[in-house]
């Protein structure tokens, strides 16, 4: 059984990870932190061998700093923040993901693979209005792998934050005569669970100590 503590565990995503985790029969929910729950992250992770992050930017550095430091494995799905700077620290691995749908994967590399054919995009990320960064860490993320494969990527890129929406993505190829455009919608956040749970199987055994993106875990 994998103990697994989550951070942020009160959130709405904290909350349906820690759901997760506790219906999967290879894992043990074992600790959940969280300002509002009165836990901090060094009791959630006391009995941890991974913590799930699902926190702020300004705070999500700091916990995972705290959790690498006592060989706690991390699985990072907060956004906004600048994780390099943790590489290779303390006594565990880091897995940052900017997206753990299984579908917004998929996107991004079927973007990627439109890339050298069609260089000319935009991209257009839609999320709800509590989401704090913009533009999201997928909408960076793609931007990324876009360019690397030789995509002009028009900026910036466009970041609506309106109520009823959960997370979605369009990358809008221009060429002679047409468009091409590759959309994802998330409308649930159980969507991200797969993604989450393979993480958490995963990072133990990661190539590197810091790695992102799940495309990582699922084309590697």
């Amino acid at each position: 059984m994998i103990k697994v503590a989550v951070s942020g565990a009160a959130g709405r995503m904290g909350e349906t990870v820690c759901r997760a985790v506790a219906e999967a029969d290879d894992m043990e929910l074992v600790g959940r932190a969280d300002p509002r729950l009165g836990t901090s992250v060094e009791e959630a992770i006391a009995d941890a061998e991974v913590m799930v992050d699902f926190t702020t930017p300004d705070a999500a550095v700091g916990n995972a700093r705290t959790a690498l430091e006592r060989g706690v494995h991390v699985v990072m799905g907060t956004t906004g923040a600048d994780f390099a700077q943790l590489a290779g620290s303390g006594r565990a691995n880091l897995f940052v993901a900017p997206n753990f749908a299984i579908g917004a994967v998929l996107m991004m590399e079927f973007a990627r693979r439109a890339a050298p054919h069609m260089r000319e995009c935009e991209i257009v990320e839609l999320h709800h209005d509590r989401k704090l960064d913009a533009p999201s860490g997928t909408a960076k993320r793609t931007a990324e792998l876009l360019r690397s494969a030789g995509a002009n990527v028009h900026e910036p890129i466009h970041s609506v934050r309106l109520p009823g929406l959960v997370a979605h993505q369009e990358v809008i190829f221009g060429g002679l005569g047409e468009t091409l455009t590759i959309r994802h919608d998330t409308t649930s956040r159980e969507a991200f669970m797969p993604g989450v749970l393979l993480a958490i199987r995963r990072v133990r055994s990661l190539p590197e100590r810091y790695v992102v993106g799940l495309e990582r875990l699922l084309f590697d």
